[in-house]
């Protein structure tokens, strides 16, 4: 690949490196800053408790509010970032961060945190995370998986390295000015990293992958379905179906598992660490499965994500001590990831690029549903049988039935949606698929 060789009247600044990898270190701190700061929450839990007087599903459903909004917002910041590109909606999306954590700092009462830190770091996430994942998507053909991958592991890296620090900030500075701490980070490093964003490799000349640009009047839209032609197809109501199931559990270990080992006498800090290893995890999915799934193909790798998400958690109920935590995190970490990476790239696979950020926000308001309920159901289910078992075979079941929904699909006949031009993304539509 040799950029030089392509006619672009915004030349990249660094000729020898192709200007998509520059989205995706954008896209990837934003997903880092935005999600890692939603993940801290485990860290303030109880303090949020101690301090209002909270049962911890009340508390809980601090989170849930956030999870709601940050992927339900996707169906408006989507079609938003269609029309007005995906930087604005980034740097939008780490300023509302930023103020939500530090006006939750001054918090008063549990609903003033479920204001600001829900409707701050709710917004703020969903006004960002489509959009830059929509930009990624338009940037790569052959290696999408894995840029898809390597752009999302930011939320890997950011639950690895924000919990912890919160941990830190808390006990230094307490939950309050720890808040307003991690406000400023987000603030700070979010926005100048969400400059890098752009949404069409066309508008520098480019392609795909570098590749020189596909041939179109300048008029012309990206190849690929129209929103209304990718909702009403079979293959987006399955998919529909196994994300909204699947998440009643997703998020549950996120909230939950440091005051479930907490409850079985992990040391605090060691606690913490759990979800560190979920990050860790996390990221060598999104980083090596999605590249793997790439040669194996995205659609059969999917259900094997949920499926391993199941298995995992059976380790978390049979498990009571740091190690046995520890390997769960990190297993459900690792599957975690892959299906957060395989996810928008099968999206992109099915449905091509025209309204790419507008199909994935309304896609997300399964998750949006699923995180509302599943993590304060939790809660409120441990603050009645003083157990999280109910919750987590309740996670186990999910992950069963949405790795069934998936592999239906896969075996099923593949019900394509109407498309404009014979294509989806830049492929040509195969004459047996027509």
């Amino acid at each position: 690949m040799k950029i030089s060789r392509i006619n672009s009247s915004h030349p990249s600044p660094h000729p020898g490196i192709f200007r998509g990898w520059f989205v995706v270190a954008g896209a990837f701190t934003v997903t880092l800053v935005g999600f890692g700061s939603a993940y801290t929450f485990s860290a303030f839990l109880e303090s949020l408790q101690r301090d209002f007087g909270a049962s911890r599903g009340s508390a809980s459903l601090v989170f849930s509010i956030a999870g709601f909004l940050y992927f339900g917002l996707g169906v408006v910041s989507g079609p938003l970032a269609d029309r007005w590109g995906s930087r604005r909606l980034a740097v939008a999306g780490m300023l509302l961060v930023g103020l939500g954590l530090a006006v939750a700092g001054q918090a008063r009462t549990l609903s003033q945190i479920y204001l600001a830190y829900g409707l701050g770091v709710g917004l703020g996430v969903g006004a960002s995370y489509v959009p830059v994942l929509g930009a990624v998507q338009r940037w790569f053909r052959r290696r999408r998986g894995f840029a898809s991958g390597l752009a999302v592991s930011g939320i890997g890296v950011g639950t690895l390295v924000m919990p912890p620090l919160a941990a830190f900030l808390i006990e230094t500075l307490g939950w309050r000015h720890a808040y307003l701490a991690l406000g400023g980070i987000a603030a700070v490093v979010g926005v100048g990293m969400a400059l890098l964003i752009e949404s069409d490799p066309q508008d520098r000349g480019l392609g795909p992958d570098g590749d020189p640009p596909l041939a179109q009047a300048p008029s012309a839209v990206p190849p690929g379905a129209t929103l209304r032609e990718a909702t009403r197809s079979r293959r987006f109501a399955g998919l529909y179906a196994a994300c909204l199931i699947s998440s009643f559990g997703l998020f549950v270990p996120f909230v939950h598992l440091v005051p479930y080992a907490l409850d079985h006498g992990v040391h605090p800090g060691s606690a913490v660490l759990l979800l560190g290893s979920i990050g860790v995890g996390s990221t060598a999915g999104r980083f090596f499965l999605g590249g793997l799934a790439d040669r194996l193909g995205r659609q059969l790798a999917l259900p094997l994500m949920s499926a391993g998400m199941a298995l995992s958690l059976v380790v978390w109920a049979a498990s009571g001590g740091f190690w046995g935590l520890a390997v769960f995190a990190f297993a459900y970490g690792v599957f975690y990831g892959g299906f957060v990476a395989l996810l928008p790239a099968l999206v992109m696979d099915w449905f091509g690029g025209r309204s790419i950020s507008a199909i994935l926000g309304v896609l997300y308001t399964s998750v949006a549903f699923g995180t509302l309920i599943g993590p304060s159901a939790a809660g409120f289910a441990f603050d009645i049988s003083r157990s999280y078992m109910l919750p987590i075979l309740a996670s186990i079941g999910a992950n069963l039935v949405a790795a069934g929904v998936l592999v239906a699909m896969s075996k099923g006949r593949k019900a394509e949606p109407p498309r404009p031009q014979g294509t989806v993304g830049n492929e040509p539509t195969p004459a047996h698929r027509r």
